[in-house]
């Protein structure tokens, strides 16, 4: 068997006073603003965005408003322009009767078609020249 002596077998002891603790948690920095903070920060810029929100809605409603105003204005002056083309065209109009009538015995050019007195304004269509009878497109 072996030879062995009765002595006490040794053990690993800690020191005296104990060993020194260990850092297990976690320590960092502390970096950035609080949440109050950082809610505070945010809520400046919404109150930012809507501020100039609604001087952009301010601005918007003055240029509509300068816009009905700058018609309102200009309504008498296109009105005007419209009935001066209308009476040159009406002029135009009755010389090509003439010319185109002249042959016809008893006819007068401008004559009202009507037997009526109420007044009935001729009617002036604008179409487009690729809309008229007869266009050949090339």
């Amino acid at each position: 068997m072996s030879n062995h002596t009765s002595a006490a077998p040794s053990q690993d002891m800690p020191p005296k006073g104990g060993f020194s603790s260990i850092r297990y948690e976690r320590r960092l920095p502390k970096r950035g603003p609080s949440g109050v903070g950082m809610f505070a920060i945010a809520g400046a810029i919404m109150g930012y965005g809507w501020y100039k929100l609604y001087q952009g809605l301010d601005e918007r409603r003055e240029l509509d408003r300068e816009k009905t105003w700058a018609r309102i204005h200009l309504t008498p002056m296109l009105i005007a322009e419209a009935d001066r083309d209308e009476y040159r065209r009406k002029l135009a109009a009755l010389e090509r009767e003439r010319v185109i009538m002249k042959d016809v015995p008893g006819w007068e050019a401008g004559k009202s078609v009507y037997h009526g007195t109420r007044y009935v304004p001729d009617v002036i269509a604008n179409v487009p020249i690729h809309q008229q009878p007869g266009f050949k497109k090339d």
